[in-house]
């Protein structure tokens, strides 16, 4: 009998997504009864806007929607995302430049596929979204975390991703509005980073898909845009899910030179070939039309994340900057950790979720998901009434400790 192992260790190395598992319990324990309030998943509570899911109706009874088309995208999406990036962040680009993908986590994975070779490294700030590490293993690449907390609000400095950085360094991954913390770059801080990253060659995967979900006097910068000496070094990630409450339609899509998309399109050819139809008229529909659905979704989140902060910043232990953008909050627990709560005394901030979880029926994720143990990670895209219910549990609950 063969000895070989039946799983690939390329496979084996990827680990489940932390979020999804943790909404997945979540949804199960609710399912089996109990009141089960979950802040796991990053998913707008709203409903996708009924204009976009009207296009998505017409498109369906099209018949030459029924076919296979391009793999790369369908030309017209592929030049409304062109269109709409011009619009929203200033970098013209071309719709041959476009590739639309099978959502954002599709678009992160081909990005990386398409840059890396064996041994190449990327710079990641820490804490980052789960998926990164994956794609970038997936690749062959090597991640290098520049670790960050909540003294600076998250955010890197030029000079940690300069000691970072060696001979191996390909690219440098940056994401503003954030991912799991909603740390947010000021467009001072864009273009340093991006003067750095120009002036060592390297490459820069900028993940937007928060682009339109910032608060307060916080703008979203495209690097792209706020540091044009980046030349062609450039590849911009984004999709329809979260502006538009549309995660379940899986569009996204990867902007960059004309080799990268021409390549990334050859992969994409033959692991999926093109995106839903339906999916991308509708998206379509979102990118080509105004700005106000996702207007009034940003004002509900403002509500919400002021809410959240003030709530958990009052709980003795917890400590949570103002996130800036995005719609989650990251609180600091380390202070919680190894004390006695109901008899117990959890070592980790897994274990504290898990208590959580058990004692108070609140779904949160801990720090280790995104590569900083000692944090939380809470998205405010829920309803006002469970938020205010499940951080008050909480709140209880870590009140006891000691």
């Amino acid at each position: 009998m063969s000895t070989r192992p039946r799983i690939s260790a390329r496979i084996s190395a990827i680990s489940e997504s932390a979020t999804l598992a943790v909404d997945a319990k979540a949804k199960a324990m609710k399912a089996a009864g109990r009141p089960v309030i979950g802040f796991g998943a990053g998913e707008p509570d709203f409903p996708t806007p009924g204009y976009i899911v009207e296009a998505a109706v017409q498109a369906a009874r099209e018949p030459r929607f029924h076919k296979y088309t391009p793999a790369g995208g369908l030309p017209e999406l592929k030049q409304a995302i062109a269109d709409k990036t011009r619009r929203d962040s200033g970098y013209a680009v071309e719709a041959s430049q476009v590739l639309v993908t099978n959502g954002g986590k599709q678009a992160v994975y081909e990005a990386f596929a398409t840059l890396l070779d064996p041994g190449d490294e990327v710079l990641v700030v820490a804490p980052y979204w789960t998926t990164y590490p994956e794609a970038i293993k997936l690749a062959g690449g090597v991640q290098v975390d520049v670790v960050t907390d909540e003294s600076t609000g998250y955010l890197a400095s030029v000079e940690q991703l300069e000691a970072a950085r060696t001979e191996r360094t390909k690219a440098l991954l940056f994401v503003s509005p954030s991912n799991p913390t909603g740390a947010v770059h000021s467009r001072e801080q864009t273009e340093a980073i991006g003067r750095w990253a120009a002036e060592h060659g390297l490459w820069v995967v900028t993940d937007e898909i928060y682009e339109h979900l910032v608060y307060g006097g916080a703008e979203f910068t495209s690097i792209a845009t706020a540091v044009p000496e980046l030349g062609d070094r450039v590849v911009i990630l984004n999709g329809v899910a979260k502006t538009y409450a549309m995660t379940g339609w899986r569009v996204g899509w990867l902007i960059g030179p004309s080799d990268v998309v021409k390549a990334a399109t050859n992969l994409q050819s033959h692991a999926t070939s093109n995106v839903a139809n339906v999916s991308q008229m509708a998206a379509l529909a979102a990118v080509s039309g105004d700005l106000s659905a996702v207007a009034e979704m940003r004002t509900a989140f403002d509500r919400r994340r002021q809410t959240m902060v003030r709530m958990l910043n009052e709980i003795p232990g917890v400590f949570c900057p103002e996130p800036k953008g995005a719609f989650y909050a990251y609180p600091s627990v380390k202070e919680l950790i190894g004390k006695e709560l109901r008899g117990r005394r959890p070592r980790s901030s897994g274990e504290l979720a898990e208590l959580i979880l058990e004692e108070a029926e609140v779904a949160v994720v801990p720090g280790e998901a995104f590569g900083t143990p000692g944090y939380f990670r809470l998205s405010y895209a829920l309803g006002d009434d469970d938020l205010v219910e499940g951080v008050s549990r909480v709140a209880k609950l870590l009140s006891e400790a000691h």
